[in-house]
């Protein structure tokens, strides 16, 4: 069991990354392995809505999307961390988000990869941060993990998240969780042989006025 921890900061020493750590040391204290990727250090455009990738399987940029792709597919969850800028997410980080998921949904079954967002910030701006990224989740049939309050740490530096006793407390809960709702998932589809159908047959466009 894997899960791949996207970094949306670009301070690799930051506090995103102190509170990504602290959920990853419950991740692997509970039997699930990790892989990083660092997004907020990477030169990311957005989305262009081409469509290149509904012909041909993937991003018409090839670039730390495509290299992401199969870890996606691979992986049994995605935790994604971000700082929080202007009461948003790292814009590279939903610039990446945006196509991975988008350029992924011909050729990959998102359905119960389990989903969880770990925000920073100096004092607020967090909860908005927080529910726009748990947005890609809600979309793709990904149950979203949840903890002991938002899934958040507060500073301006890894040594004074080092001080947000409750905000690690969180993190470390919310690593034992997301460990735990990975394995249900997976007993439970070991039990009925997989995972509930989702149906695809329809796409409203409301060309005709409903």
């Amino acid at each position: 069991m894997k899960v791949l921890i996207i970094n949306g900061s670009p301070h690799i020493s930051g506090c995103t990354v102190r509170g990504l750590q602290e959920v990853e040391k419950e991740l692997h204290a509970n039997g699930v392995d990790t892989e990083w990727v660092n997004v907020g250090i990477k030169d990311v455009r957005g989305c262009i809505g081409c469509n290149f990738c509904m012909k041909n399987g993937r991003c018409v940029f090839n670039d730390i999307v495509n290299e992401t792709a199969p870890k996606f597919a691979e992986a049994d969850g995605l935790l994604l961390g971000t700082p929080v800028y202007y009461a948003g997410s790292n814009g590279q980080l939903h610039a990446f988000l945006d196509r991975l998921f988008y350029s992924t949904s011909s050729t990959q079954n998102h359905a119960f990869k389990v989903g969880a967002t770990v925000v920073s910030s100096r004092r607020a701006g967090s909860t908005s941060a927080f529910d726009d990224l748990n947005h890609f989740f809600t979309i793709s049939s990904m149950p979203i993990v949840s903890s002991t309050y938002w899934n958040e740490v507060h500073g301006f530096t890894a040594e004074q998240v080092e001080k947000d006793a409750e905000g690690l407390q969180t993190m470390r809960n919310l690593g034992r969780n997301m460990a735990f709702v990975i394995k249900a998932l997976a007993a439970q589809k070991a039990i009925e042989g997989s995972f509930p159908k989702q149906e695809r047959d329809h796409f409203t466009s409301f060309p005709d006025g409903l």
